[in-house]
């Protein structure tokens, strides 16, 4: 028991040494925050353990992206077709822009001219 127990976290820390950094807040990570809640929740059982080392394994793998997935009709609203894809490419550029360029596109939002 205490053997599955120590595989079960073992497979635990594995998948969220394997998840991705969050490069628009650094300073929070979201497997660092899993990491000191499976540590204090130790006590449950290996059968919990594993279902959730499972659930952490399948998010990696997009298990349900690939399962379910997303047609051309909901990425192009009618309303805004470019949504998503501007939205993509938003979060792409956020990371690597200055104090200015922030500052910049903080004041366009507030100021619109039409």
């Amino acid at each position: 028991m205490a053997r599955q127990a120590i595989s079960a976290q073992r497979h635990i820390l594995r998948a969220l040494s394997q998840w991705p950094k969050d490069t628009l807040r650094p300073h929070v990570q979201f497997q660092d925050v899993l990491r000191k809640r499976f540590e204090t929740s130790s006590s449950l059982p290996e059968q919990d353990q594993l279902k959730e080392a499972n659930a952490l394994y399948s998010l990696l793998d997009n298990r349900y992206k690939k399962k379910y997935p997303i047609t051309g009709s909901l990425l192009r609203p009618k309303s805004k077709p470019t949504y998503f894809t501007d939205l993509v490419k938003e979060l792409e550029e956020a990371p690597n822009r200055s104090y200015l360029e922030r500052m910049m596109l903080r004041l366009k939002g507030v100021v619109r001219l039409q």
